[in-house]
C-alpha cells in the first residue's frame, strides 16, 4: 500500500490517504488504543511511548517519541469529536511531559481522521490544517512526510500479523 500526501500550503493543509488490507475495526483500534499506537506511531528506529490516553471527547493522548539516542519529543492530542469507527477530530501540538505547549515548535494542527471500509479492507483519510503557513512549513521541514509515511508502513506491518 502506498501513502499519498498532498501539500496545499496556500490553504495551510496536508491531506494523507492510506489503504490497509485489514478490517475497519482493527484499523480503528490501532488509531485509538495506546497499546497499539505505541507499536506503530513513530517512524523506526524511534518509538512512541504513551504516558496517558483517554479516548473520549474532552480527553487527550499524551505521549513522546523516543529517539535511538534516548531523546524524547513530547506531543499532546486533544480529542474534539468522535464518531466510532467513522472518524474523529483532534488538535495536536508539541509539549512538555506535563502536556504544556512548547512555543518554539509549530502551532496547533487540527486533525480530521476519517475511516472507511473498502472491498479489500480499510481506507484512512487524514486532513491536517494549520493556523499559519509558517506552521505547516515548519512541520514539513521537520520531516513529517517521511516520518508519517514510515509510521503508516509500521501500521501496515502490525495489521498483517
Amino acid at each position: 500500500m502506498k501513502t499519498q500526501i498532498v501539500k496545499d500550503l496556500e490553504n495551510k493543509k496536508l491531506t494523507v490517504v492510506r489503504e490497509f488490507n485489514a478490517p475497519l475495526k482493527d484499523v480503528w483500534d490501532a488509531w485509538t488504543k495506546s497499546e497499539l499506537l505505541d507499536l506503530w506511531w513513530a517512524p523506526k528506529p524511534w518509538k512512541a511511548v504513551t504516558k496517558s490516553l483517554t479516548f473520549k471527547v474532552g480527553g487527550y493522548w499524551l505521549y513522546y517519541m523516543s529517539g535511538p539516542d534516548g531523546s524524547k519529543h513530547w506531543s499532546r492530542n486533544d480529542f474534539l469529536s468522535i464518531d466510532t469507527h467513522k472518524g474523529f477530530m483532534s488538535s495536536n501540538f508539541f509539549c512538555d511531559e506535563h502536556g504544556n505547549k512548547i512555543a518554539d515548535f509549530p502551532g496547533i494542527a487540527k486533525w480530521k481522521n476519517e475511516f472507511r471500509a473498502t472491498a479489500t479492507g480499510s481506507k484512512v483519510l487524514v486532513e491536517l490544517t494549520f493556523d499559519t503557513e509558517a506552521d505547516i512549513k515548519k512541520l514539513v521541514e521537520m520531516g513529517f512526510e517521511g516520518g508519517f509515511t514510515m509510521a503508516l508502513g509500521n501500521l501496515d506491518e502490525l495489521l498483517a500479523k
